[in-house]
Formats: structure tokens, sequence, C-alpha cells
């Protein structure tokens, strides 16, 4: 049976499908590159106990910058659907491509659209935070910059039922990175 994908068509989606894992994308048809990537993003979905979402546009922007071109798709949305399902995708927000959304710049497009919806699921913030511990320090670094060096992924973004819950899980987090 083929699971049934949520589908969007703008990016107001369900708080359960928040913070996923997104792919972005057209994926018109499945070539070798997108099956690598889906793999990719079904193992990290296993592993961090994830969701994946994927973000497809329509019409597909060669299609839309070239007016000539009428017929580009080799799979329509119902045909998306189906293959994303056999990877585990969880949603798939197929937004409109049109004038106004083609004039968002790559910068606004992370900090406004993917940013925004992001995250700190625990305390419901949207503001995109790194945050850091750093052993056998003590002082105060806020508002300083520093430069962040990432060695091991430990775990994915989780929400926690309260604060006592997350210091606990940090204390855990804390124990892995040591090792």
């Amino acid at each position: 049976m083929v699971k049934k994908i949520k589908i969007y068509k703008n990016f107001k989606i369900l708080r359960k499908h928040q913070n996923a894992m997104i792919l972005i994308g057209n994926f018109d048809g499945l070539h070798l590159g997108h099956q690598r990537l889906f793999k990719e993003a079904k193992k990290y979905k296993k592993k961090y106990n994830s969701k994946i979402g994927v973000v497809t546009f329509d019409p597909i922007p060669k299609m839309y910058f070239n007016k000539n071109i009428t017929n580009y798709r080799l799979s329509n949305l119902n045909q998306k659907s189906r293959y994303f399902s056999d990877y585990n995708v969880d949603f798939l927000i197929n937004k409109k491509f049109d004038k106004k959304f083609s004039k968002i710049s790559c910068d606004n497009f992370i900090k406004n659209i993917l940013c925004k919806k992001l995250y700190r699921p625990t305390f419901n913030q949207k503001k995109l935070l790194l945050e850091v511990n750093l052993f056998k320090f003590s002082g105060n670094l806020y508002n300083k910059n520093l430069t962040i060096n990432f060695t091991k992924f430990i775990r994915g973004e989780t929400k926690f039922k309260n604060i006592d819950a997350l210091k606990k899980q940090i204390k855990e987090d804390i124990k892995v990175a040591k090792r």
C-alpha cells in the first residue's frame, strides 16, 4: 500500500512537519542522483527520528522563464507523490512558481522561508539559534563572534515536554560529546 503524503501549496505547514529535513528541487523523474539523495534522507530520518519534506515548484522554473516550453515535465504531482512515498517522505510542498516568488533572492529564501519556518521546538521560538556548550569554560561570550567547527553530529532537534527533560538530554549529549 502506498503511504499517503500530505501535500501543501505554500509554506504554511502543520506543526508536526516543522523542523523536518527539507529536500528542494523539481524532482521531475527520479534519476540516480535523486535516488541517492532520498536514500540518505531516509537513513537520517530513521537515525534521528525526523521527518522528510520535499519542496517542488509548479511550473518548473525552466518552463516559467521560457514560455515556449509548454510541457517539460516527466512526472505530474500524483506520480511524484507516489515515488516520494517509497522513500518515506512525510510531506510535499508544491509551491507555485510565479513572478513574485521568482524575485526572492537565495538569501531571503533561506532567511525568510526556510529559517523562519524552523528549529527551537521546545520553546516554540522562530529565531535561528546555534547553542554551543564549551566544556571547562566559565566566562561570558554573549554578543561575541565565535568560530565553531563541527566534528560530529550527535542527535537531531527534538521537542521536549519541559525544561527538565531538555536538561536531562543535554547531560546525555555532553557525555556522548566528551567521548
